[in-house]
C-alpha cells in the first residue's frame, strides 16, 4: 500500500507518480548553513518562542499538538485554519526591527539565510523539470564545503542565469516569482509531548504528527520547501533500516500520496538530520501530505510563498486610509460628518469596519503576548489600526445617526438601512463568537501569556466609545426602522 526507499519499485513509483517531489539529502548542503540554522531553532526554542496555535475546524477550537513561530518579511501575516499569523519580521534593510534579545536576532538572519539558499535550489529544481537536458544540468553547481554560504549562493545564482538558456526570459521571472518564499512557518514536535497521534488511515504509515492535507493560503503552482532537523543518531537510523521492513517507526518522514486516490500507492520518504525537499510546481494541489512521527523531537522550517494579497499591513492600511476618506473633518472636529451616505460607499466602510476588527486586532490579541516574546514589532500598526478602527465607529454611529432623518430619498434611505443591517448584524455575529473562543476551554489550557484577549472590548459606561460592544439594540432599533420606511 506504501513504499519507502528499500522497497524495489519506490523509485519507479517516484519518477512516475511524484516526480515533482525533489530531496536533498543533508551532505549536499553546505554544512555552514547546517550549523547556523540549526543553532537557530535550539535558540529559539530556548527562549520559549515555539507556540501552540488555538485553531477552529468546524465551528470548534483546537490547540495544535505541534508548536510553531511564522518567521518572514515585515508586515506579513499567513492564514490557516481560520487563524491568523503574524511574522516575527527577519532582519530587513530599511525597517528598524527591536528583538527582545540579539540571540533572536541572530535566529531570524540564519532562517532569512537558509531561505535565500532554498530559493535558488528551488529555481535550479524547477528548471531541471523544464528543460530536456535536466539530467546533465542537475549536478553542474557544486559547492566549495569550506566557502561561506553567502558565496555559494551568489554563485548559484550566476549559473542558475547561465542555465536560463534553457527556458525564456518570461519563464525564469516566473519560476522566480514562484519560489520566492516571503516566509517560513517553523514547526517543533516532540512525540513524547504529543499526549495523542492518530494512525495514518489509509495505508497504515503508522503514527502521524500532522494529518495529510494540503498548505493553504498559496500563491498557485507555487513551490514549498522543508528543510528537517531531528535530532537522532545516524548509526541506530542505519541499523533500524536494515532490519524492518516498510518504515522505521523511530525515523520521522514525510508522507505523499495523490489526492483523492488510495489506489495509487503511498510513499514515504525518511527525513534525516539536515535534509530538505520540495514541492514542486502543482504537486502541493495535486497531492496531499502529512508527517509520519519518529521516536525523538523535530523541528522544520517550511518556506512558503504565501498569498499575502489581502494579509500585509500595507494591505490593510491601506483599505483604512480608503475607508477613511468618507469622514469630513476639515470643519470643526467637535462636529463630524460623513461625505456621502449613499449605499456602496457606507457598505465600503462597514466592510472594511468588519475586516480590521476580526482580521487583524482580535486575530492579533486573540494570541495573547506571544510575539512580545521575540520582538515588539506588531505593537505601534497595531495601535494605529486600532486608532483607525475607533474612527470607523465613529462613522458607523454617524451612518446610523443619518438614517434615522427622514430628509433622505426614500429609496436611498433604504438602501443605505438594509446596507448597515446586513452588516451589523455580521459585526454582532463575529463579536459573540470571538467572545466565546476567548473563554473555551482550549484557550484557558493555554500559558498565561498565550491565552487569548478579547480586545478590543468596552462596557456600556466607556464614554470614548460611540456605540455599544453589544450591538443587538441598535440591530433592533433599525429593524424597526426599516419596517417604516418599507
Amino acid at each position: 500500500p506504501y513504499m519507502t526507499p528499500g522497497d524495489a519499485g519506490f523509485h519507479q513509483l517516484w519518477k512516475t507518480k511524484y516526480s515533482k517531489l525533489i530531496f536533498r539529502k543533508s551532505d549536499t548542503i553546505p554544512e555552514e548553513l547546517h550549523r547556523v540554522v540549526q543553532e537557530a531553532f535550539l535558540t529559539l526554542r530556548k527562549h520559549d518562542c515555539f507556540f501552540q496555535d488555538l485553531v477552529r475546524i468546524k465551528g470548534k477550537d483546537f490547540v495544535t499538538p505541534v508548536s510553531r513561530i511564522l518567521i518572514g518579511n515585515p508586515g506579513c501575516t499567513y492564514k490557516y485554519l481560520n487563524t491568523r499569523l503574524f511574522t516575527v519580521p527577519w532582519p530587513t534593510e530599511d525597517y528598524e526591527i527591536k528583538y527582545y534579545s540579539p540571540h533572536i536576532r541572530d535566529a531570524c538572519k540564519a532562517l532569512m539565510k537558509l531561505n535565500d539558499y532554498l530559493h535558488t535550489e528551488a529555481v535550479q529544481a524547477l528548471q531541471g523539470q523544464n528543460s530536456s537536458e535536466s539530467k546533465e544540468t542537475k549536478d553542474t553547481v557544486v559547492i566549495d564545503r569550506e566557502q561561506s554560504v553567502d558565496t555559494s549562493i551568489k554563485e548559484k545564482e550566476a549559473v542558475l542565469k547561465d542555465q536560463s538558456s534553457y527556458v525564456s526570459e518570461d519563464d525564469y521571472t516566473r519560476l522566480k516569482n514562484r519560489t520566492s518564499f516571503n516566509l517560513t512557518l517553523l514547526n517543533y514536535m516532540d512525540p513524547l509531548q504529543m499526549l495523542y497521534l492518530k494512525q495514518e488511515p489509509y495505508f497504515g504509515m503508522g503514527d502521524m504528527a500532522v494529518s495529510w492535507h494540503h498548505d493553504e493560503n498559496l500563491i498557485a503552482r507555487s513551490t514549498v520547501a522543508v528543510y528537517s532537523y531531528s535530532c537522532e543518531g545516524s548509526t541506530t537510523e542505519e541499523n533500524n533500516e536494515q532490519n524492518l521492513k516498510g518504515r522505521d517507526p523511530a525515523v520521522w518522514h514525510v508522507g505523499l500520496k495523490v489526492a483523492w486516490d488510495i489506489e495509487t500507492p503511498g510513499l514515504a520518504m525518511p527525513l534525516h538530520q539536515g535534509d530538505c525537499y520540495f514541492m514542486l510546481d502543482d504537486l502541493n494541489m495535486t497531492h496531499q501530505h502529512c508527517v509520519l512521527a519518529g521516536f525523538v523531537p523535530r523541528f522544520s522550517s517550511t518556506h512558503r510563498v504565501a498569498d499575502c494579497s489581502r494579509g500585509t499591513l500595507d494591505y490593510i492600511l491601506g483599505r483604512c486610509e480608503l475607508a477613511l476618506q468618507n469622514l469630513q473633518t476639515d470643519s470643526n472636529p467637535m462636529a463630524l460628518s460623513l461625505k456621502s451616505l449613499e449605499a456602496a460607499v457606507v457598505k465600503q466602510v462597514e466592510e472594511t469596519h468588519n475586516e480590521v476588527e476580526f482580521e487583524w486586532l482580535r486575530q492579533f490579541w486573540f494570541q495573547g503576548k506571544r510575539y512580545l516574546k521575540c520582538t515588539d514589532w506588531w505593537l505601534k500598526p497595531m495601535a494605529k489600526l486600532q486608532e483607525f478602527w475607533r474612527k470607523m465607529e465613529v462613522m458607523t454611529s454617524l451612518a446610523l445617526c443619518e438614517a434615522g432623518k427622514e430628509y433622505q430619498a426614500v429609496e436611498e434611505r433604504r438602501e443605505t438601512i438594509s446596507c448597515l443591517l446586513q452588516v451589523l448584524k455580521e459585526r454582532q455575529k463575529l463579536r459573540e463568537e470571538w467572545t466565546a473562543r476567548c473563554q473555551s476551554q482550549a484557550a484557558e489550557s493555554l500559558p498565561e501569556d498565550e491565552q487569548p484577549e478579547c480586545h478590543p472590548f468596552w462596557t456600556d459606561d466607556d464614554t470614548n466609545m460611540p456605540l455599544p460592544y453589544d450591538l443587538e439594540e441598535v440591530i433592533a432599533n433599525l429593524q424597526s426602522l426599516a419596517q417604516k420606511v418599507a
